[in-house]
């Protein structure tokens, strides 16, 4: 008979354990995992050597041609392993393929958060001996790790509903599941492969074995952290709860005002928590945020009469923000990772260094130029990075919303002044403060560099957005 499978993958996420995986499905004659084959970044491994005859320029322009030849395999079979913000276009094409295994590698994410912290403080992401062994203590981060778990939980719930809407079954692991060689044995056979192994992998070494109240350095801040977030919900797997495609957390409500504001990323969130603060009175930080589900249905049955809103920008000027804001400079906010690949992949003419002296208008034009024509690409999803919350269409971060309650008024950015005001009034509040300015974008403003062709290409990109919420020319 053949076999029941012509391939397989591994979903799993950085630090779970998959390096440890693919160590022992290769332990197996008659299976070969190549790593990473669809990371943004690099094919396979860090090496950047070519699988099965396919090379990273062929993989970005057809990822197709390496999944036909990863299929295509008779002698073994061959995988990969495929995390949240691989190449967005491969994930339909082997979701839908019921001759492709599915394994799914989870860890509790806060564990894996503090082992990623580590290895990002150490520069150590594999140990194979106790002698090289680097150690340190990660920094908790509150909103870092919100993230974090939001990424995950929504790759999980997408994951799970898609195995179930097309009728497939996965096999799932747990970290802890990878130290038994009986289950090792267990996922050979569910792959069809008749061999056993007596023992794992020895090579890889546990790199932070201590209890994890030892590798945190602000430990107690990070227990009063996760105290606000559903515990028992962390490590449950497949089904991530709360099942939300909002992101709540980010959600601002005023400290006495019946207002709740749901930001637009790179929106004009500075000034419109500065315009709340005033409001009522008070400073910045005594603003309600990281709500949690629970905390914003408390916040709403005691504010009765509240409004919520949003603030639509005009989308070339809210790409210029997310570009100033991640892409241009390599300082807190940037996307490193992402922002080397662009350079490298993507020919952005970005300085590798970030802004310096000669760094002038027309170079400031001519790489958002360039960052608008990578953003046509990406929401049509034809390339290997992912979508950003950043830069995504407001359309569907607004649809995103959708699955809680969508905002009372959708508020445009040069009508804010008005607009406020009103909303203020409605709750009570009619001596609202004036609006404060608008802090502008760095390292050159927008309207130093906007002209007829940049106009055009955000039109390209933004179409959606253009034709949902009738957007003219920004000038």
């Amino acid at each position: 008979m053949g076999r029941a499978f012509d391939s397989f993958v591994v979903f799993a996420e950085m630090r779970t354990g998959s390096n440890f995986l693919e160590a022992n499905l290769n332990a197996f004659e008659g299976i070969q995992c190549h790593g990473e084959a669809f990371n943004p970044h690099f094919i396979g491994y860090p090496n950047n050597k070519p699988i099965l005859g396919v090379d990273l320029d062929t993989r970005d322009k057809d990822p197709a041609r390496l999944l036909d030849a990863i299929r295509g395999t008779t002698d073994v079979l061959s995988g990969f392993r495929f995390f949240h913000d691989h190449d967005p276009r491969v994930f339909d094409k082997i979701i839908e393929d019921t001759r492709c295994a599915k394994i799914v590698l989870t860890r509790n994410p806060v564990e894996s958060y503090v082992s990623w912290k580590i290895a990002q403080a150490t520069g150590q992401w594999k140990l194979t001996d106790i002698k090289a062994h680097k150690a340190a203590q990660a920094q908790f981060d509150s909103d870092e790790f919100a993230a974090h778990l939001d990424a995950l939980q929504q790759f999980q719930v997408t994951l799970l509903n898609r195995l179930q809407t097309s009728g497939q079954v996965a096999f799932y692991l747990a970290y802890e599941d990878l130290q038994s060689v009986e289950v090792m044995n267990g996922l050979a056979r569910y792959l069809g492969v008749d061999e056993t192994l007596e023992g794992l992998d020895k090579k890889l070494k546990k790199q932070n074995p201590n209890p994890i109240s030892a590798k945190v350095s602000n430990y107690d801040e990070m227990l009063a952290a996760l105290a606000r977030m559903d515990r028992f919900d962390l490590t449950r797997t497949p089904n991530f709860e709360p099942r939300r495609g909002p992101n709540v957390p980010s959600y601002v409500a005023a400290a006495e005002s019946a207002l709740l504001y749901l930001p637009l990323k790179s929106g004009p969130l500075e000034q419109v928590t500065a315009w709340m603060a005033a409001l009522d009175g008070v400073n910045l930080e005594d603003l309600r945020t990281k709500l949690t589900q629970k905390d914003l249905r408390r916040w709403k049955r005691r504010h009765p009469g509240h409004r919520s809103f949003t603030v639509l920008r005009h989308p070339v000027a809210r790409a210029h923000d997310a570009f100033c804001r991640h892409i241009v400079h390599t300082g807190a906010g940037s996307f490193v990772h992402l922002r080397n690949t662009m350079i490298r992949r993507y020919k952005m003419p970005l300085p590798p260094d970030g802004p310096d002296a000669g760094y002038d208008k027309d170079a400031h034009r001519a790489a958002f130029a360039a960052f608008l024509t990578f953003l046509k690409g990406n929401l049509s999803g034809q390339t290997a990075i992912r979508v950003d919350n950043a830069w995504c269409t407001q359309a569907q971060a607004l649809t995103g919303f959708g699955d809680l309650a969508l905002p009372d008024r959708l508020i445009r950015e040069e009508d804010m002044a008005v607009e406020l005001a009103e909303l203020a009034t409605i709750v009570g509040a009619p001596d609202a403060p004036a609006l404060p300015e608008a802090v502008p974008d760095q390292p050159i403003t927008l309207a130093e560099i906007y002209d007829e062709r940049i106009e055009d290409l955000a039109a390209e990109a933004y179409q959606r957005d253009y034709v949902t919420f009738g957007f003219g020319r920004w000038a």
